[in-house]
């Protein structure tokens, strides 16, 4: 139970035989898949994509590997919202070249609702014919009958959902959409259950495409009360790739 409400959380669960789209999102129907993604692009830069919801564009920290110069190590904190137990979401991972024949010589970062973009250059420091593919991760996004918690998480929840009842008899919930800004949302509240959609416009050059997400969130009014959820105060907003949603609290006679 959740202040007037309870709270259904059925989101981890697949609703077919084939399971989830992208087992980094279970809200996710389209797009490119996983927590993060590296590719070699055609110049023989890396391209990097980690999610990181919640972080604000300004908060993300990267540096090289001194020692080696393989890898990008990045880190980053959401902002306290004051309304999730857990607070603050803290990240920290790292991503780059998996081979031993090439060294990174620079980085070009850009943080954007949610999401972290990095294009690596690099040089050979061992002279050979083959084009060098190797990249770690050395995997990509994958679809599957289980959701996945997100691996840079260090502090705070891992899950793309959340939620918690407000201080004053309230719900609040919120949904990871790493990508998403206010002009990509589409709400719909019905009786019991509260809609959203959200499409990708705006994405990187190196993307395959938009991402699309699709969910909905199941309450149940307490026996107490008989009002609908269309009647009570429903705020929403996307901060940094997250859906934030805040209904009620119910009224009481």
């Amino acid at each position: 139970m959740v202040g007037g409400y309870t709270c259904i959380d059925m989101s981890r669960l697949p609703t077919n035989r084939d399971g989830f789209y992208a087992t980094n999102k279970q809200f996710q129907k389209s797009g490119p898949k996983g927590f993060i993604e590296v590719k070699v692009l055609e110049n023989d830069k890396l391209y990097i994509r980690v999610d990181l919801p919640g972080v604000p564009d300004d908060a993300v920290r990267h540096r090289v590997d001194a020692v080696r110069q393989k890898v990008v190590f990045f880190s980053a904190e959401t902002f306290n919202d004051g309304y999730e137990k857990e607070g603050v979401r803290e990240y920290s991972g790292t991503a780059g070249l998996g081979c031993d024949c090439c060294e990174i010589t620079g980085v070009d970062a850009k943080m954007k609702d949610g999401v972290l973009r990095m294009i690596v250059s690099r040089v050979k420091v061992k002279d050979h014919d083959k084009k060098c593919t190797l990249t770690v991760p050395p995997f990509t996004g994958k679809s599957g009958r289980r959701v996945e918690d997100h691996p840079f998480v260090v502090k705070g929840r891992k899950g793309a959902f959340v939620g918690e009842a407000t201080p004053d008899g309230g719900l609040y919930f919120a949904v990871d959409m790493p990508g998403a800004c206010n002009d990509d949302i589409e709400l719909l509240a019905n009786d019991d259950e509260f809609r959203f959609t959200a499409r990708i416009k705006n994405f990187s050059e190196h993307d395959e495409s938009g991402r699309l997400y699709l969910g909905s969130i199941d309450t149940e009014l307490s026996s107490s009360s008989a009002l609908s959820l269309k009647s009570q105060r429903i705020t929403a907003t996307v901060n940094f790739g997250v859906l934030k949603v805040i209904i009620g609290p119910t009224n009481k006679e």
